[in-house]
């Protein structure tokens, strides 16, 4: 590499879960703290940050292809963007993309990106940088504080995994479970509610897998830390995920019922129906627990919605296993859903196994299901007419006057009105589609 003139601009692709969209704000908020600033939009950056996930199917693949748009970009254009590949992918095969990507100038992975600064400063002198370290709690403390984005913010409590789900490659590229303390997360979201967030969303590969001390020292859950966060003046919103399900508290149940602020709304992935494929999963839950956690929250929430994830065409599963998939979404009549054909990824146990189901069949299969979820959400959306609720705006509408934003129970809302980002109107939900609801606004009296 050559010596190059710092950049002033710069642009961050996010890909995946929603911890890693708060990565991608977290190193644009280092960035901005340099004095580089986000590229306009239509304007080529000077640094192009690709976040890269590895849960997908095929993600390494995906990251040579971008790579190998942004070059072929730049010599289009004459402005060739120094590139940073950071997140799980860049945790997991960082050698091997300084090997096949020369055009790659940064490696960073997800626990070691606040020292970002100082590799973009290797790089600029003209010498390749690469940091898969992994001291996850050094990461917050050298963090610059917080600068809110829009009317929501995204607060990392927790990172890492001990599950070790056979399928799952996150406790590889995001180490085990650590939880940030408590005292740090309270100052945290008071800044961010200072700078104009109303809405602040927990975020945790096991979320409620959270401990720590509160403000007098007694040990507390994730229950603790949101009734102290519901303290807050001037927030009006917290949401969390993701739980699992061997983690769930019953305090947490509780707090659903005693915090007005926390929002009527659990993502609680299950993945299967079959007791016997999540023993293969290593999920350490079987579907008769998962929906006795289910039936806790709703008698203490009613109205809750519920969202979960699911994995098709795992191997060896049978066609009698998937219908107890089929069965289980049944019984819990979910609001949303994500499911997915199961994909091997490269070093973890699941890609070893035998019996694999033929792509047809998960496809055929992953269809029935998404029908089915699809079905059911959009059974949840017709069930909410009528009802009168506060939507968080988030954004403008495609027309003059419209506006978008949030229910309590994460649906999108589209009304009309003079209104703005960051307004918490109440609407009354007039009209279901299969992914949205029209509200209106009652006129004033």
């Amino acid at each position: 590499m050559k010596p190059t003139a710092p950049p002033r601009t710069y642009r961050v692709k996010s890909y995946g879960c929603q911890m890693n969209v708060y990565d991608g704000e977290r190193m644009g908020e280092l960035l901005a703290e340099r004095g580089i600033t986000p590229a306009a939009e239509g304007e080529d950056a000077d640094l192009v940050i690709l976040n890269t996930c590895h849960i997908r199917e095929k993600a390494q693949e995906k990251v040579y292809s971008d790579v190998g748009r942004l070059v072929f970009a730049g010599k289009q254009s004459g402005k060739q963007p120094m590139i940073a590949v950071a997140g799980c992918v860049a945790q997991a095969e960082g050698e091997e993309i300084m090997r096949r990507a020369p055009a790659v100038s940064i490696v960073v992975g997800p626990q070691a990106y606040h020292r970002l600064p100082d590799m973009l400063e290797k790089a600029v002198a003209g010498k390749r940088a690469t940091d898969t370290d992994m001291p996850a709690i050094a990461k917050f403390d050298a963090l610059p504080a917080r600068r809110k984005r829009g009317s929501s913010a995204f607060l990392s409590v927790q990172e890492g995994c001990d599950k070790f789900c056979t399928y799952c490659v996150v406790p590889y590229t995001r180490g085990a479970e650590i939880s940030r303390p408590f005292k740090g997360l309270v100052a945290e979201a008071e800044r961010l509610v200072e700078a104009g967030a109303k809405e602040i969303t927990l975020l945790g590969q096991n979320v409620n897998a959270w401990a720590g001390e509160d403000d007098k020292g007694r040990g507390t859950g994730l229950a603790g830390l949101i009734h102290a966060l519901a303290r807050i003046d001037g927030l009006e919103r917290i949401r969390y995920t993701t739980s699992h399900p061997n983690d769930m508290e019953d305090s947490l149940i509780a707090a659903h019922g005693e915090v007005e602020k926390l929002m009527p709304y659990l993502h609680l992935p299950v993945q299967s129906g079959s007791d016997r494929v999540l023993k293969a999963m290593n999920r350490q839950h079987t579907a008769e627990s998962y929906l006795k956690v289910i039936a806790k929250f709703r008698a203490v929430r009613p109205d809750i919605a519920l969202s979960g994830d699911f994995i098709v065409g795992f191997p060896g599963e049978t066609e009698a296993e998937f219908e107890d998939t089929l069965s289980i979404v049944d019984e819990v009549r979910y609001a949303a859903c994500f499911s997915f054909k199961y994909s091997a990824r490269p070093g973890t146990p699941a890609a070893a196994l035998d019996n694999p189901i033929a792509p047809e069949v998960m496809a055929e299969r992953l269809q029935r299901l998404q029908t089915r979820l699809g079905e059911q959400q959009y059974a949840f959306n017709q069930a909410s007419v009528g009802k009168t609720c506060k939507v968080l705006v988030d954004r403008t509408g495609r027309d003059p006057g419209q506006w978008l934003g949030k229910s309590p129970w994460l649906q999108s809302v589209w009304f009309e009105g003079e209104h703005a980002i960051g307004d918490l109107v109440e609407v009354t939900l007039a009209e279901a589609g299969p992914v949205s609801l029209r509200g209106l606004v009652p006129a004033p009296v």
